[in-house]
């Protein structure tokens, strides 16, 4: 029996996207970096496993004060014991943070034990848990945050470059002119366009008639129904959701990657939110909980495509747990990140649009000490959710 001998949270910080052209840099990560929380997983037997939540984007301190709580749970256990480790991480902090922070951190815990089974095993966590081998996934660029035409120009040739024909823009209801102007320069590549609206934890949020001016206004700029809109409304709106779909039926609705927990999202699609269903690993409570969304979906007719805006380890579960779950489309996010390709075992494979993953061992992540020293933790880039959007620059989207 391996015994888990050592539980480590690890903070990683590195250049991400372009800071003289991206409205997301600009606003909330003004030093041009960004950061990744991991939780380390070490057997006995010298097996490591690699997890990540997404709290760490945003809280890097607390999401380590969280690791060191719940390590105690872990310790000395048998990782192939699942069940039984779950049930005690949600114990530990069910209380206070049942939907939360917390989550995030079981989320890294999972992932990492996830990983080690899986090398225990010898194959890949997709191949522990079910997957077909061989399958792909077909990528959507997700990006569109630039705050010229110029560089929005360029995030299009970038994607015309992977083969990818999909490109999902961040494009607010004031921004109509915005929205028609990247569909008209994609569509010349053959790209479609899908908006995310950013609403998730607006309150008050937009409601359903703006939307609906929203999309009006798009049309007059010589735009059309773009491919999905994403997170059209905020959390005290989730009960019109239902009626956003009725009402314009040429976008599909998404949304839910915020989600902590697989029953909310779960009761969510059951209630008809969602065309498209968008857990995250890294959030809900691991890859176990990913799939059971799956599950959820496959029973109401809505699709899952995994959200993957944290950093590899993050993306790897997701695409792990899409493989196993069944996913046919998941996101591929286009600022560029050195660490994306620094603690992936085996570079990404995107041909004509489509992902590869190798069949390596787990997860297919590695971490080295190299790679520590390389891009230690920096308290400049942590993410600033308050924000003044007045401070960009505005373009002439015509």
């Amino acid at each position: 029996m391996s015994k888990i001998t050592r539980v480590r949270p690890v903070l990683l910080s590195a250049p991400y996207s372009t800071p003289e052209t991206s409205a997301e840099v600009k606003l909330h990560l003004p030093a041009g970096w960004r950061t990744i929380g991991m939780v380390e997983i070490t057997l006995d037997n010298g097996i490591v496993g690699l997890g990540e939540g997404y709290l760490a984007v945003f809280a890097p301190h607390v999401f380590r004060a969280i690791v060191d709580l719940v390590t105690p749970a872990l310790l000395g256990r048998d990782p192939r014991d699942l069940e039984r480790l779950m049930r005690d991480l949600t114990l530990t902090t069910g209380y206070w943070s049942w939907q939360g922070a917390a989550q995030h951190v079981v989320s890294a815990c999972e992932i990492a034990l996830q990983d080690c089974r899986a090398q225990l095993f010898g194959v890949s966590v997709a191949r522990m848990l079910g997957a077909e081998s061989g399958r792909t996934l077909k990528l959507y660029a997700s990006g569109g945050d630039s705050i010229t035409p110029e560089a929005m120009g360029r995030e299009i040739s970038a994607i015309k470059a992977l083969g990818i024909d999909l490109f999902k823009i961040r494009s607010r209801n004031h921004e109509a002119a915005k929205t028609a102007w990247c569909q008209r320069s994609a569509a010349v590549h053959g790209i479609e366009v899908a908006v995310d609206m950013t609403q998730n934890l607006a309150v008050p949020s937009q409601s359903v008639a703006d939307i609906l001016r929203y999309l009006d206004a798009v049309t007059l700029h010589g735009g059309r129904a773009p491919y999905f809109l994403e997170e059209a409304l905020g959390p005290q709106e989730l009960g019109n959701y239902r009626e956003l779909r009725a009402r314009v039926p040429h976008s599909r609705i998404a949304g839910g990657e915020i989600v902590t927990t697989a029953s909310e999202l779960c009761h969510r699609i059951e209630q008809g939110c969602y065309d498209i269903a968008q857990p995250d690993a890294t959030v809900i409570g691991g890859i176990g909980p990913t799939l059971e969304v799956f599950s959820a979906a496959r029973r109401y007719g809505a699709e899952i495509y995994v959200h993957c805006w944290g950093g590899p380890v993050g993306m790897m579960a997701n695409y792990h747990a899409a493989l196993a779950g069944g996913g046919r489309t998941t996101e591929w996010p286009l600022p560029r990140y050195e660490l994306r390709d620094a603690l992936v075992v085996t570079p990404w494979k995107i041909t004509q649009g489509q992902l590869s993953l190798a069949e390596t061992p787990g997860l297919g992540v590695r971490l080295t000490p190299e790679i520590e020293k390389k891009y230690a933790f920096r308290e400049d880039a942590v993410y600033r959710c308050l924000t003044d959007p007045s401070q960009l620059p505005r373009a002439d989207w015509r």
